[in-house]
């Protein structure tokens, strides 16, 4: 693959990560982006996803994406189509929906969005199967903080050219009043999303998101999420790390899988020229994912003005995938 440019937004320059690190640790509450910054990180993280994503293990999950990468194809009369992979991992799916409008004879260009340079490289990689280097721009940015992303879409010179953002396994890593209002800020009125949802399979929910825990509650997990205290200088022996279901600390009825770390014994980290210090017993939060049901997707999209088109779920039930489109507004009122 040749030299690609990418773009990074102030939101990734190294006095902002600096600040959002050092309040993570003074709030002993791990931004997750700090998870997939270095090689070493993506790579654990590509590990545990090929290997406990249903995307992944479920050829009927897949499958799911395949179809509604089918239909959306199918659906869009537009050509060209710029494709925003927003939180684009590996960028495996975001590939397979550029192999599909292909497919249909749509010319498309791809923009990879992620936090870390080694994970929109991998991206584009994977999306060197469909489009060349110059039908790719790879931008790192941090979602939440970025909030003129949509100027900088803007700026590209296929800005013209009607969009389909993905979202695809973002959402459960977000509080979802944060999200979904910053999501509907970004995507403009006319526009396609496809988003997936992480979702508790079966009618009883709790029961549901208890099926899903040893997606991570495993070894690989502890590993990948072990790294970022690993690399700040916590030792390997200095405590453990705990996956369990908790009931949220927000209005909605939903439950999330969390992951902490409990230290067994005093530990000091140095951290730009700030220290902290853990004592035994104490803990701090590593990670969150929620999960939801069909229902609960379809009413957050709802109010924050994304049209449900289409969905897929997987066979499991454990994943499914949906095509919005953003209203146009008139007068107030939603077209």
């Amino acid at each position: 693959m040749p030299a690609v440019n990418v773009l990074i937004h102030p939101s990734q320059f190294p006095d902002a990560v600096r600040r959002d690190l050092l309040e993570s640790l003074r709030t002993r509450r791990i931004n997750h982006k700090f998870h997939y910054e270095s090689v070493k990180q993506t790579s654990k993280w590509l590990a545990l996803h090929n290997a406990h994503s249903p995307a992944r293990t479920e050829p009927d999950c897949a499958a799911a994406y395949d179809r509604v990468f089918a239909e959306t194809a199918r659906r869009l009369a537009a050509d060209p189509v710029h494709v925003v992979g927003l939180g684009c991992g590996g960028g495996q799916k975001d590939t397979r929906l550029l192999q599909s409008l292909r497919a249909r004879g749509k010319r498309v260009r791809y923009t990879p969005v992620d936090v870390g340079v080694p994970m929109v490289l991998t991206a584009c990689q994977e999306a060197s199967k469909v489009v060349s280097a110059g039908e790719c721009q790879p931008i790192v940015c941090d979602l939440l903080m970025a909030t003129d992303l949509d100027q900088l879409l803007d700026r590209l010179p296929e800005s013209n050219w009607p969009r389909i953002v993905t979202f695809f396994g973002m959402i459960p890593n977000f509080e979802p009043q944060a999200i979904f209002p910053r999501l509907a800020n970004l995507v403009r009125a006319g526009d396609h999303v496809l988003f997936s949802a992480n979702l508790a399979p079966g009618a009883d929910y709790a029961a549901g998101v208890q099926t899903v825990l040893p997606q991570y509650d495993n070894e690989l997990t502890r590993d990948w999420l072990l790294t970022f205290l690993l690399d700040l200088g916590v030792h390997q022996d200095d405590g453990q790390i705990s996956v369990w279901v908790e009931d949220c600390p927000d209005p909605l009825p939903l439950k999330r899988i969390v992951a902490e770390y409990r230290f067994s014994k005093a530990r000091s980290l140095s951290v730009d020229g700030e220290t902290f210090a853990f004592q035994a017993g104490e803990e701090i939060r590593l990670f969150f994912s929620y999960r939801y049901q069909p229902a609960q997707v379809r009413a957050l999209l709802a109010d924050a003005g994304f049209e449900t088109i289409e969905e897929s779920l997987a066979a499991s039930r454990e994943e499914g995938i949906f095509l919005c489109r953003k209203a146009v507004t008139t007068g107030g009122c939603y077209l």
